[in-house]
């Protein structure tokens, strides 16, 4: 999402848990037609129907009542339905029903007064109710940007950002975190959440690195879980049911220098490989939205690209739900601001059903029903986007509850969901130096800590955090990484605090310092010239240093960062990722109550000039992709660890089942799965099989070697090691075809 705030959304009602006013009361009670000028509001049926009409029967299936809702809708009606606007610009909030509108959403700065669950609830209900009093009573599906918790929401948890997730590698922790936060936002009545981002990012300048959850597909598939915590297995078929959205579709990850919006310029292929698989798996598990990206394939807008859009999202995907645009991303079609026909219609006809307007209603509006009425965008196009939005609003059950379900408006910032965010944090910790054993900590230990971020749950938690680009200081209710580290020790009087390291001498037992970025989103996030520390950072860490008490780093970070010249300097590295309000899980690792477990989602560059830096692109970075120590780990031998080196496999007991992805003109996308079938654990595998002609072009999630017309794939650094009945995957496209290659595996 861009710009102000953006979009997120909530969860859903359960017939028998909701105590709501139905549609059908709605529309009985306040059977309106509010009235307007000619030129401005949108035509009126005729009369408030009766309930009972069939699209009001909760008894009939989806489709049927899709059908007969769209024979009774006007134009406008329709039209209306194709329209997000953003809460505040509703001015006079009737507006919301005289212009029929479909949408309402809460950009990253769009806040209620005084922000909490309660009052957010209201808001919400307040604008339902006007929008059941247009004559058919449709009623409104809110969108807002929950993308680590319900982070409009002061009070509310906030989880690690998703690079911390990935970090995890625990899509069923993922899930249980979707489901969580789909409670929270449906206690303040919420139904949509612009969430997951399944973007896989492949350069760390761009500033929205922290919202991947790594920069192999392979990472962020497995996490679309996220999906099915959100929405549930079946969208609306139990409480707190949120329409999940998968976003951004497509490349948004993949920019040329990581640029934000910038242009991804990549072949089809490798398009296809590298950034639609995790949109296939959230489609496979059942997504209702899909997001476009503000960012360009070869120089053309996702938002007007049909090929992308309604070919192969909607067609060879079979995506069935609906298309929403960015924030006023189709504004930015013609590159000048306003509204214009032609921008409006290219995104419509591209296969855009819902546009994020966000503000001026009334002109889109217009001129949305001008290329209507002059043929450019046919009727049926309109039917067919009316047809998708509305089939989410009768599977969320909106119209038979469209108020908000107080009896999850207890649960925003829960004991239960903070303990599940902690949970994530200490799972999210990467440990990536740990000379002489200095961690974990004792708890009797007299310790100095320092850093801008160890007191500041601002600094800690990130962008959208209460605000679009977030900010420091006591922003939201949680436990900071200090107040944790005082929790945990046996004597809090044995910790000294000072933000710059003053004060310290050669008495402490070790030196903790927590650095790194400051709050950011998109835009003002993008680093094109360097990814160090800042001079605080570097003045402090000075400081520290120059007592001769050993230093621990811990790095508060959206992504990796350029430190490769201090390392030296560190007996310990943790990488912390933006962990949000419960701190005191980085606190239970530096204690070793949780030996650290959490593995690099992606490769760490030796210096910001080897930006991008992937898995298998030939670089050697400063830790690969996969890397993370735990307790049990001999001490590293130097200060700048370089990747494992791959084991070389001999033949086990291992399997490898190969699967053709997709296909197009000249080429394929394949995966091969990798079985420890032993009864002893593996060390390393490798695949072959016969190329039969084909040519590898991209892998993933391996090593290739290729010889005498035969590939050979060992494993990664990270995914080497099965236990018996374990898994790995890899993947690759290639040009030629794929035929049916049994590929042979040998294990150690």
């Amino acid at each position: 999402m861009r710009l102000s705030p953006q979009h997120n959304g909530a969860a859903r009602r359960f017939p028998s848990a909701r105590r709501r006013v139905t549609a059908a009361l709605a529309l009985c009670v306040a059977g309106l037609v509010l009235s307007g000028p000619a030129t401005a509001v949108p035509e009126r049926a005729a009369a408030a129907p009766a309930a009972g009409l069939p699209y009001q029967d909760a008894t009939l299936p989806v489709p049927d009542r899709v059908n007969d809702l769209l024979s009774r809708m006007t134009l406008d009606d329709k039209l209306g339905q194709m329209t997000q606007i953003e809460k505040d610009s509703l001015l006079p909030q009737s507006d919301l029903a005289a212009y029929r509108i479909g949408s309402v959403l809460s950009g990253g700065d769009s806040t209620v007064s005084p922000n909490n669950a309660q009052t957010w609830a209201d808001t919400y209900d307040s604008l339902q109710r006007t929008a059941l009093t247009t004559p058919l009573g449709i009623p409104m599906i809110y969108g807002i940007d929950a993308v680590h918790g319900h982070n409009a929401v002061r009070g509310a948890t906030l989880y690690p950002h998703n690079i911390g997730l990935g970090a995890t590698r625990d899509p069923a922790l993922v899930q249980r975190i979707g489901r969580a936060v789909a409670e929270e936002v449906s206690g303040t009545g919420i139904d949509w959440d612009f969430a997951p981002c399944l973007c896989v990012a492949r350069d760390d300048r761009w500033g929205r690195t922290y919202e991947s959850y790594g920069e192999s597909p392979e990472l962020p598939s497995a996490m679309a879980t996220f999906v099915t915590g959100l929405q549930g297995d079946t969208l609306g078929a139990a409480p707190a049911s949120v329409l999940a959205t998968a976003k951004h579709y497509l490349g948004d990850g993949g920019t040329t220098a990581g640029v934000d919006q910038g242009d991804t310029e990549l072949s089809e292929a490798e398009l296809r490989a590298i950034h639609l698989p995790p949109f296939k798996e959230a489609i496979r598990r059942g997504v209702g939205s899909v997001m476009l990206s503000y960012s360009r394939w070869n120089g053309v807008r996702s938002h007007a690209h049909k090929y992308l859009v309604t070919d192969v999202l909607k067609g060879e995907l079979g995506f069935t739900g609906f298309v929403v645009s960015d924030w006023a991303a189709v504004d930015q079609l013609d590159g000048q601001s306003g509204f214009t026909g032609t921008e409006i219609t290219t995104a419509v006809n591209a296969g855009v059903d819902m546009v994020m307007v966000p503000h001026d209603y009334k002109k889109f509006l217009a001129l949305l029903r001008g290329e209507v009425t002059a043929g450019r965008i046919a009727p049926a196009r309109i039917d067919d986007a009316n047809r998708r939005i509305l089939t989410k609003k009768f599977q969320l059950g909106l119209f038979e509850r469209p108020l908000t379900d107080r009896s999850f408006t207890g649960t925003v910032g829960s004991a239960a969901h903070r303990s599940l965010a902690r949970q994530a944090v200490r799972e999210s910790q990467v440990l990536l130096k740990n000379d002489g054993g200095v961690l974990p900590l004792a708890k009797s230990a007299r310790l100095f800590v320092a850093g801008k971020s160890a007191d500041d749950i601002g600094n800690q938690s990130g962008g959208w955090t209460v605000g679009w680009q977030g900010r420091s200081g006591p922003v939201t209710d949680g436990t900071t990484v200090l107040q944790g580290i005082r929790a945990a020790v046996s004597d809090p009087s044995r910790v000294t605090y000072d933000r710059y390291g003053n004060g310290i001498d050669s008495t402490y037992t070790a030196a903790v310092a927590v650095v790194g970025e400051t709050p950011y989103a998109e835009g003002r996030g993008d680093r094109p010239n360097g990814l160090g520390l800042d001079q605080e950072d570097l003045g402090t860490l000075a400081r520290l240093k120059a007592s001769g008490v050993p230093v621990v780093v811990v790095l508060v970070s959206g992504r990796p960062l350029d430190i490769a010249a201090q390392l030296p300097e560190w007996k310990a590295l943790l990488a912390a990722w933006l962990p949000g309000t419960e701190g005191a899980g980085v606190s239970d690792v530096l204690f070793g109550d949780h030996a650290p477990t959490g593995k690099l989602p992606m490769s760490w560059m030796r210096t910001a000039s080897q930006q991008p830096v992937n898995d298998g692109d030939g670089k050697t970075p400063l830790f690969p992709y996969g890397y993370g120590l735990t307790y049990d780990d001999a001490p590293e031998p130097t200060p700048t660890p370089t990747p494992s080196p791959t084991p070389t496999p001999s033949p086990g007991a291992c399997t490898a089942a190969f699967r053709t992805v997709s296909s197009w003109q000249g080429g394929y996308q394949a995966e091969v799965t990798v079985e420890n079938t032993g009864s002893g654990a593996l060390t390393g595998w490798s695949v072959d099989w016969d190329l039969a002609g084909a040519t590898v072009t991209s892998l993933w999630n391996g090593t290739l070697t290729t010889a005498q017309g035969r590939a050979t794939v060992r494993n990664a650094a990270f995914n080497g090691a099965l236990s018996p009945g374990a898994r790995a995957t890899f993947g690759f496209t290639a040009t030629g075809t794929a035929g049916t290659p049994s590929p042979h595996c040998a294990g150690t």
